[in-house]
């Protein structure tokens, strides 16, 4: 059957590429499909002997459409582009053409295994929708420019809004699609640039996660793996979708599964994860800490907590238990609507089948209490004593391919590179590392009190545009705006936005798509006149198989990417684009100061990845970014046979192009991967593990919250320590002066004293301090501490349920308000108490009943406008839609497949698709988050660039999310607002 899609004009017309796939599939090189390849090399077979048999890189066989002679076949080994698994792909390429793929089957994290969008990766190289050369917005229309024009115009319209307003007029969105090295490059970029107003996509996905791990326990991360999940005998999904936002990651859940693993969902929604469930709970969106707190009520009060665990490893414990006797089941069913008979059912299924996991996503993340929600689910694992033990951990899986990378070491407003904050000695660290003058960087900043002040988020660069001066904690309103590899549709308060691009002096959109900010820039509403003196560029970026770069997967492995490809078209790579701007605004030397240069495109200088690889090493020993050398990730690339799937450990084995020792190494080397890689620890699998040597992987509780808090030791109980520490009891983190007073100082070379003298094991660069303490005496350099229970440093120490500012329910808004306003928060006001009170006085519940929340779906993935432009994908699904729940949408005289208007508080009236269905309850509705490239009802396709619009366009619901924000992270609410539909009529 011919296969079809909607073309540009909104038709449905023959789809060129049916052919083509034909065409391919019969020139396909001589590899074999699964089922051919599983029977060839039956159970037991090594993976090196499979890959041989495959002969993927070998002379192309002739085609009637070819010319006589050989083609140059080659097999270049990357990574997926989009979620955050870390799916290996194999790209093979024909003289330069990159014209098919295999799933890498040796992989250890994907098994050789794709989903929709990961089969589909070629066209993301050879997309004919791709943004192909630089264009500026000229009388509403986007025209093509060259290169040095934009860069010119660009650079010189930035000096003068530095020159004007000061560098803190600019704001820097950057990418969770960066590699780490691109990603470490900005931030190094924006610093030199003076500002810290800078940020990504992390922080409207899972910040919460990352402030409310790292202060339960100390790492911001996923704690397990996908792969050892296989040995827990439960895990409780809440808030996760992963059968469509993390479709191979499920590969895992069913290997558990098969093996007996109970399956807990807990989701509004009726999921496809829900449908693998042995138990599935709807709670009311927004309420998981009543629902978490209902659990740990049966635990408590069944004596099934892990009583040794809390009291060698916890603090706090018994706050949060007071807190918890305040939930019995009538309170707990009457905020989230579950029974006390499915919640004890759940709470004793985890309690009873231990080790058991916790995974969670945005659904638990993108709340106003974002923060607290996480810490509930961290302190339900403390409590069963399922953390830093196999198939136990909480598992967070990360969105983008490189979010969980982006984060560690990218573009934070509130930290440098590792999280080493913005203190005077994280700046002198890193200056160290980039090798520029410390007082050199101080001057490019306004203040040395707004270098060490975070910036603004990207969850409110709208408000920093619009909100009134003299209420924003800087010194201008921002002017100017650079996307660089952003989907603005994935951010709330999408008709706000519209108004803020509109008053903006510059905006720069970077990416290998010119992404909807494209369209809405150059869109007029109601026939307005846009901003004369604004200045609309598109640049476009090289996708991540035209360079080449490391990317961390949720699990914290790092895998290094080939160059697949060459860059296409006009495009350029983003590290070369960042050195040529550097160079324009006056500090390209000290942006490349200790990088390598090689050429690029159309020899054109930039940064070499493997260079910039190794600054990340030589600078981020906080979280153990410091012993993946480029070398070292290589070598795992090249031989992911050796690895286990359950453990991830290398078997045994050398790799045969370097002679390289694997065996011990964990796949990917995940981080913490400490000391230098000569020192060669193995990575860490499982992160707190005291059943392992920390040279093994092993370690205990960060001890980063200080010794003692209220006369209450915050160090582990005597006995509580890794196997083979030279300490057997807990111990703080380690520095010159400990080192000293322990003896220990000489175990040091005369080299490494005199670069630790003064330091701790954070900014020693020798790595002299991490040695010693690891591998000489067995401690882990960051100390053996409790996990707080209790983080009081935070709004709510103990985690408290709060309803959200946009509620259905007036009674629970009475019983459980939300925070007050404040004043000065990440430089913005940010309103509380007074939204809420004030939707509550105007009785918004009744105007809007219906509980709005989104998510992803399997065939997309992020702002969408990349896969919505592949015509594989685009096939999938070619509407946007809303679930309604078959009850509401009688009730509003709604059949399936008809438009509807989805309406909210904001004055959004989004034109959608119905689709009728009891995945949803009746006060509930869905909408996923991937489209754009609609206005309320019109289509936007005259308004993007010619040649650029995706295929599939439609309403972004985030048009219509309405004002909402974490109390610690600024995270965006997304998941719990309030909406109405209605028949759509002419």
């Amino acid at each position: 059957m011919l296969l079809t899609r909607k073309g540009q004009s909104g038709q449905r017309s023959p789809d060129r590429f049916s052919s083509s796939l034909t065409d391919s599939l019969s020139r396909a090189l001589p590899t074999m499909d699964r089922r051919t390849f599983l029977k060839r090399s039956g159970i037991g077979i090594g993976a090196g002997i499979a890959v041989s048999q495959l002969n993927l890189i070998q002379e192309a066989g002739a085609a009637d459409d070819k010319p006589a002679g050989k083609a140059k076949v080659e097999v270049r080994r990357t990574v997926c582009t989009h979620c955050s698994v870390g799916c290996a792909v194999d790209a093979v390429v024909e003289n330069g053409v990159w014209t098919r793929q295999e799933p890498v089957f040796d992989s250890p994290i994907n098994l050789g295994a794709h989903c929709a969008k990961g089969a589909a990766l070629r066209e993301h190289g050879h997309g004919e929708y791709r943004l192909k050369y630089p264009m500026k917005l000229v009388n509403g229309k986007y025209q093509r420019i060259s290169w040095d024009q934009a860069l010119n115009e660009i650079s010189a319209r930035m000096l003068d809004i530095r020159k004007t307003s000061g560098p803190d007029a600019m704001f820097f969105v950057g990418s969770s699609k960066h590699s780490n090295e691109q990603s470490a490059l900005l931030r190094k970029f924006v610093s030199f640039f003076g500002t810290n107003n800078t940020d990504h996509q992390a922080r409207i996905c899972h910040s919460t996660t990352v402030a409310g791990v790292a202060n339960t326990w100390g790492y911001g991360a996923m704690t397990n793996s996908y792969n050892d999940m296989q040995n827990a005998k439960a895990i409780m999904y809440i808030g996760s979708n992963a059968a469509e936002a993390h479709p191979v990651s499920m590969l895992h859940m069913l290997h558990a599964k098969e093996n007996g693993t109970k399956i807990i969902v807990v989701d509004p929604r009726y999921t496809r994860t829900a449908a693998k469930s042995d138990q599935y709970i709807r709670i009311r969106s927004g309420s998981d800490i009543p629902y978490l707190y209902g659990m740990l009520y049966h635990i408590f009060q069944n004596g099934w907590e892990d009583k040794k665990y809390i009291n060698d490893r916890v603090y706090g414990m018994d706050k949060v238990r007071e807190e918890v006797m305040k939930w019995p089941p009538d309170k707990v069913e009457e905020a989230c609507g579950v029974p006390e008979a499915e919640v004890k059912k759940a709470a004793e299924t985890m309690a009873m089948n231990r080790p058991s996991s916790v995974v969670w996503c945005m659904g638990q993340t993108q709340h106003t209490i974002g923060n607290a929600m996480v810490r509930a689910s961290c302190i339900l694992q403390l409590a069963l004593g399922n953390v830093g033990i196999s198939g136990g951990g909480t598992n967070i899986f990360r969105g983008h391919d490189n979010v969980q990378g982006a984060t560690d070491v990218g573009p934070n407003p509130d930290s440098l590179p590792g999280y080493y904050g913005l203190s005077t000695g994280a700046w002198k660290h890193w200056a160290a590392v980039w090798g520029v003058d410390y007082e050199w960087i101080k001057k490019q900043y306004p203040s040395q009190a707004l270098m060490e002040k975070s910036g603004t988020t990207v969850s409110r660069w709208i408000d920093a545009v619009l909100e009134k001066n003299d209420l924003i904690d800087q010194g201008p309103n921002v002017r100017g705006l650079v996307f660089w590899g952003h989907a603005p549709n994935s951010q709330t308060r999408g008709l706000e936005m519209k108004k803020a691009m509109d008053k903006l002096d510059l905006l720069v959109v970077i990416d290998p798509y010119p992404s909807a900010t494209a369209a809405m820039a150059a869109m007029k509403v109601d026939g307005q006149q846009l901003n004369p003196n604004r200045a609309v560029y598109l640049l476009p970026a090289a996708t991540q198989f035209e360079t080449a770069g490391s990317v961390t997967a949720s699990n914290r492995s790092l895998q290094w990417r080939e160059r697949v490809i060459e860059p296409l078209f006009e495009s350029r790579t983003d590290q070369m684009i960042m050195y040529q701007l550097a160079e324009k605004l006056g500090f390209g030397k000290e942006l490349v100061a200790k990088l390598k240069l090689v050429p690029g495109k159309g020899g054109m200088m930039e940064p070499e990845p493997e260079s910039m690889l190794r600054e990340i090493n030589r600078g981020t020993w906080s979280i153990g970014y410091t012993g993946q050398s480029p070398e070292r990730l290589k070598a795992h690339m090249r031989n992911m046979h050796l690895f286990d799937v359950k453990t991830l450990k290398c078997k045994g084995g050398k790799d045969p192009l370097t002679g390289y020792d694997l065996t011990g190494d964990y796949f990917g080397l995940p981080w913490p991967c400490y000391g230098t890689p000569e020192l060669k620890h193995p990575g860490s699998s499982n992160l707190y593990d005291t059943t392992k040597h920390v040279m093994d992987g092993g370690g205990c509780f960060r001890a980063n919250f200080g010794v003692e808090r209220d006369g209450v030791n915050l160090l582990a109980e005597d006995g509580v320590y890794s196997v083979g520490s030279d300490i057997t009891t807990g111990y703080p983190e380690f520095d010159h002066v400990l080192l000293k007073k322990l003896g220990w100082w000489d175990d040091l070379t005369e080299e490494e004293k005199k670069a630790a003298e003064g330091k701790n094991w954070k900014t020693d660069l020798s790595g002299g301090i991490q040695r010693v303490c690891l591998k000489v005496h067995g401690v882990h350099p960051f100390g053996n501490a409790k996990a707080r229970a209790l983080v009081w440093n935070f709004p709510d120490p103990v985690p408290l349920h709060r309803e959200p500012l946009y509620s259905t329910r007036p009674d629970m808004v009475v019983k459980y308000p939300t925070h007050d306003d404040k004043m000065s928060f990440w430089r913005l006001p940010t309103l509380y108490k007074s939204v809420q009170q004030k939707n509550l006085e105007a009785k918004l519940h009744e105007k809007f009943p219906i509980i709005l929340t989104s998510g992803r779906l399997v065939e997309y993935e992020g702002g969408g406008e990349e896969t919505r432009s592949n015509p594989w994908l685009a096939e999938l699904q070619q509407d946007a839609f809303v679930e309604i729940n078959p009850k509401a949408a009688a009730d509003r005289g709604i059949r399936n497949g008809e438009y509807v208007v989805v309406a909210t508080p904001t004055g959004a009236r989004l034109k959608v698709k119905a689709l009728v269905t009891p995945r949803v309850g009746p006060d509930t509705a869905f909408m996923p988050f991937h489209f754009s490239g609609w206005w309320q009802g019109k289509d936007l396709l005259a308004d993007y660039p010619e040649g650029a619009a995706p295929i599939v366009r439609g309403e972004a619901v985030n048009t219509a999310t309405t004002y909402g924000y974490d109390s610690v992270t600024m995270m965006q609410e997304t998941k719990t607002t309030i909406c109405n539909i209605e028949r759509f009529t002419a």
